[in-house]
């Protein structure tokens, strides 16, 4: 049995490279990588982000890209699905180049602050190499540098 998860966990490991290498060749970075399902019906999900907007057609050609290299790995089962897509407003910004396409845009932030965790919805006006500045709700200027933040999320705004 321990064979198996050995495998699995090479397999993981060849994709993510793989997944890295063919959304880096276009000018965009891996944001995630998840692993659903079992050998004989697993799903890929790859993520992408861009300093840019990511397209639909990005999103099609970085798959075919990973297919390619996907099926030149030896003994990989090739049951599976594989989705390519930016991962949606759901999802939490990991990385700071991730930040600047968003500026002028509400967020709802978690950080560290004074040893503290700090909860608040503020929009993001700028930033400073490392260091984002928002402005709260109470319309004063937070900033925060990059190391400080635990979880940021992009509101959808309607107006």
């Amino acid at each position: 049995m321990r064979a198996i998860f050995i495998c699995m966990d090479f397999f993981e490991r060849k994709i993510a490279e793989i997944a890295q290498e063919s959304a880096g060749k276009m000018g965009f970075f891996l944001i995630d990588l998840v692993f659903r399902g079992n050998e004989k019906n697993r799903v890929i999900e790859v993520f992408i982000d861009g300093e840019g907007n990511v397209s639909a057609d990005n999103c099609a050609e970085i798959s075919r890209d990973i297919i390619s290299e996907i099926n030149k790995i030896p003994d990989f089962n090739s049951n599976y699905r594989l989705d390519v897509s930016t991962p949606g407003v759901d999802r939490p910004l990991k990385f700071i180049k991730q930040f600047p396409k968003h500026i002028g845009r509400k967020f709802e932030i978690s950080c560290r602050q004074n040893e503290q965790i700090k909860n608040f919805t503020g929009k993001l006006l700028r930033m400073e190499n490392e260091e984002l500045i928002f402005l709260n709700e109470k319309k004063e200027e937070v900033h925060l540098s990059f190391g400080a933040i635990i979880n940021a999320k992009v509101l959808i705004s309607f107006s």
